[in-house]
């Protein structure tokens, strides 16, 4: 057995085992004991928690909060309404469609870290969502549809699949005359580290016209150790480029200093910043969110001009009619007849002709 899998199989999903690693204070232990959804990580993940603060940004994606009881703004059977589940169009329950030429492929409904914030929770969390896993009626329905041209590979997280599988619907996807590109979405560049192993490598590596593209969640520099850096560094070497969806959460990220550090490290190990995500209308999860304008209020003052422009990301909510971008425009201050003028990130201006049609 693969170090991953005995991850996987000694995963801290007990106050019993939890206790080995950090001090359990009476909110979590009571949290934990009220709750009757999935929680828990893999041994190393649980490893960076700070051992003495429940506000640790790891802790509190992993661990049950009594606030997880309140909704006031998210949306009952969320993942239906989001995914067009209950449209006129038949499809598999593997497959999500927000976009002409995109869809998601569902493969699976495990995950190495069950996610307080998760929008996926009513599949991955509570299970209260149930679809049927068949890869090759959803494979067989990608093939029928010529319009679609990129697929990506989600779940819960399809890298928990045995490689053989993942070698399978790989393979299978880039029989499609029609399909340009396979994408993977997973968090086990971060909170498991050890799945990149050299028969996923050798899975996802050579050149291929159909590319693979990675797009991992980091949203805290606290999760980035050595072991991610490699992981990333071998999946860029087996030809997998990787970008990180960060999510806006209260507490965790919504600061300056956590906002800059998190976008940084991720440059420094090679992960290019993709989307920062506004948390979706998906329920329990309220006491993670943010005024809305906060994610582009951190981008223009935590990254435009303070750092490398590498680092922003695109700010936008994810919604039932596709990703709408939230970043309004701080920098044009006035709009003339002849001119604009433009403020930089110290409150300089300049000027810019403003050009007929």
């Amino acid at each position: 057995m693969e170090e991953w899998q005995l991850q996987m199989q000694n995963q801290i999903d007990t106050i019993e085992e939890l206790e080995k690693i950090i001090n359990v204070s009476p909110e979590e232990r009571e949290a934990i004991e009220n709750t009757k959804v999935k929680w828990g990580t893999t041994p190393y993940f649980a490893s960076l928690m700070d051992r003495d603060d429940p506000k640790c940004p790891i802790r509190q994606q992993v661990l049950p909060s009594k606030y997880e009881q309140q909704n006031e703004y998210g949306i009952e059977n969320y993942l239906v309404y989001k995914e067009n589940r209950a449209g006129d169009e038949d499809r598999p329950d593997t497959i999500a469609r927000q976009y002409e030429d995109r869809i998601a492929f569902t493969v699976v409904n495990t995950c190495g870290i069950y996610c307080r914030h998760c929008f996926r929770k009513e599949l991955v969390v509570d299970k209260s969502l149930k679809l049927r896993f068949d890869i090759d009626e959803g494979l067989e329905w990608i093939k029928e549809h010529s319009e679609v041209r990129e697929v990506l590979v989600t779940g819960g997280d399809p890298l928990l699949l045995p490689d053989d599988q993942i070698e399978y619907i790989i393979r299978k996807i880039r029989e499609i005359p029609h399909i340009e590109m396979i994408r993977f979405g997973s968090r086990l560049p971060i909170i498991l580290p050890h799945r990149i192993t050299k028969g996923l490598q050798k899975v996802l590596g050579e050149y291929h016209k159909v590319p693979i593209w990675l797009n991992t969640q980091c949203n805290h520099a606290k999760e980035i150790t050595e072991k991610t850096a490699k992981a990333v560094w071998d999946l860029l070497s087996c030809g997998v480029n990787v970008g990180n969806q960060a999510v806006l959460l209260k507490g965790i990220n919504d600061d300056v200093k956590s906002f800059q550090e998190l976008h940084q490290m991720l440059l420094n190990i090679r992960i290019r910043p993709y989307y920062l995500f506004y948390l979706e209308p998906a329920p329990g999860i309220d006491h993670f969110r943010t005024p809305i304008e906060k994610g582009a209020e951190l981008i223009r003052d935590a990254i435009r001009g303070h750092t490398s422009g590498l680092a922003q990301p695109m700010y936008v909510i994810a919604t039932n009619i596709g990703k709408i971008p939230l970043m309004p425009d701080y920098y044009i201050k006035h709009k003339g007849k002849k001119e604009y003028i433009l403020e930089n990130h110290r409150g300089e201006t300049t000027s810019l002709p403003n050009i007929p049609e």
